[in-house]
């Protein structure tokens, strides 16, 4: 297992020509649409387009597929955190020139491909994902910080779906996911009527986790980080399946628990919990 700071640079292959991710944050020269650094079984993914206020288009999203992919495959990460570069935005929608003249065929694609490609892989991931919302979550934006499994808000948050000014609806998951996190009612208010809310509202809505001072949101999220990876990865992966499983169309969450809970007993990490709780000692999990 690897462990302590690392930086690499990946290249996307779904791209041509050529797109390589600089997975050091510590190289701002590069201007990569990502960028990442990993440190203590930490991932900080940050979407660096903070002059178009970390939009998203079809290159960012296919490079965040990639980015997340790598990561969830690498044993030595446990959490990540996400963010947008600069202090105006987390994402600040989606990047609408390029799908202004879209077909009726075109656009079903985009909202189908998008949501298999980044929205629907960031929740199913087995490493838990922390948004770190600073500033403005509209649109792709909150539904991408919706797909991850904890959001922490700065105190400057503005967060909403006004896909309907445009005459379109949310199409990355954010009329299922936002009614799941703050009601029905409250999720037809904010979808109809295209307003931004802020962020002491957004928790106290259940929409955020938490709300700090925007420069303590990363040590925020990395002092949750830091509880996370104290514990066994093989269970979190599947407490993250069984939460998930509730939340499924014609799926029975309370059997997938007992199921994984069964499963759990099986695992490496179990007898090393089991174990170290009662020698009284720190476990040493591995994720297996």
């Amino acid at each position: 297992m690897r462990v302590g700071r690392q930086s690499f640079m990946f290249r996307s292959p779904q791209l041509k020509p050529a797109v390589y991710l600089r997975v050091n944050i510590i190289s701002l020269m590069d201007y990569s649409p990502l960028l990442c650094e990993i440190d203590n079984h930490v991932a900080v993914v940050t979407i660096n387009r903070p002059d178009k206020l970390n939009a998203l288009n079809i290159e960012v999203i296919d490079q965040l597929s990639h980015c997340f992919q790598e990561l969830e495959d690498n044993n030595s990460v446990r959490c990540i955190i996400l963010t947008g570069a600069g202090e105006k935005a987390f994402v600040a929608g989606a990047d609408i020139s390029e799908f202004s003249e879209f077909s009726v065929p075109q656009g079903r694609a985009l909202s189908a491909q998008g949501n298999e490609k980044l929205f629907n892989k960031v929740e199913d991931l087995n490493t838990p994902v922390i948004a770190a919302v600073n500033g403005f979550a509209l649109g792709g934006g909150l539904e991408l910080a919706m797909g991850c499994h904890i959001r922490v808000a700065s105190d400057n948050a503005r967060l909403g779906l006004p896909e309907v000014s445009l005459g379109v609806i949310p199409g990355y998951g954010g009329t299922q996911r936002l009614p799941q996190l703050v009601g029905k009612g409250r999720a037809l208010e904010m979808i109809t009527s295209a307003q931004m809310i802020n962020a002491e509202q957004a928790a106290s809505w259940g929409l955020v986790n938490h709300v700090v001072p925007q420069e303590e949101l990363i040590e925020k999220c990395q002092s949750i980080a830091s509880k996370i990876i104290r514990n066994s990865p093989t269970a979190i992966a599947y407490a993250i399946q069984a939460v998930n499983t509730g939340f499924e169309e014609g799926r029975d969450g309370f059997e997938e628990e007992i199921h994984l809970f069964g499963e759990a007993f099986g695992t490496k990490d179990f007898k090393e919990g089991t174990m170290a709780f009662m020698e009284k000692r720190k476990a040493n999990f591995k994720g297996s």
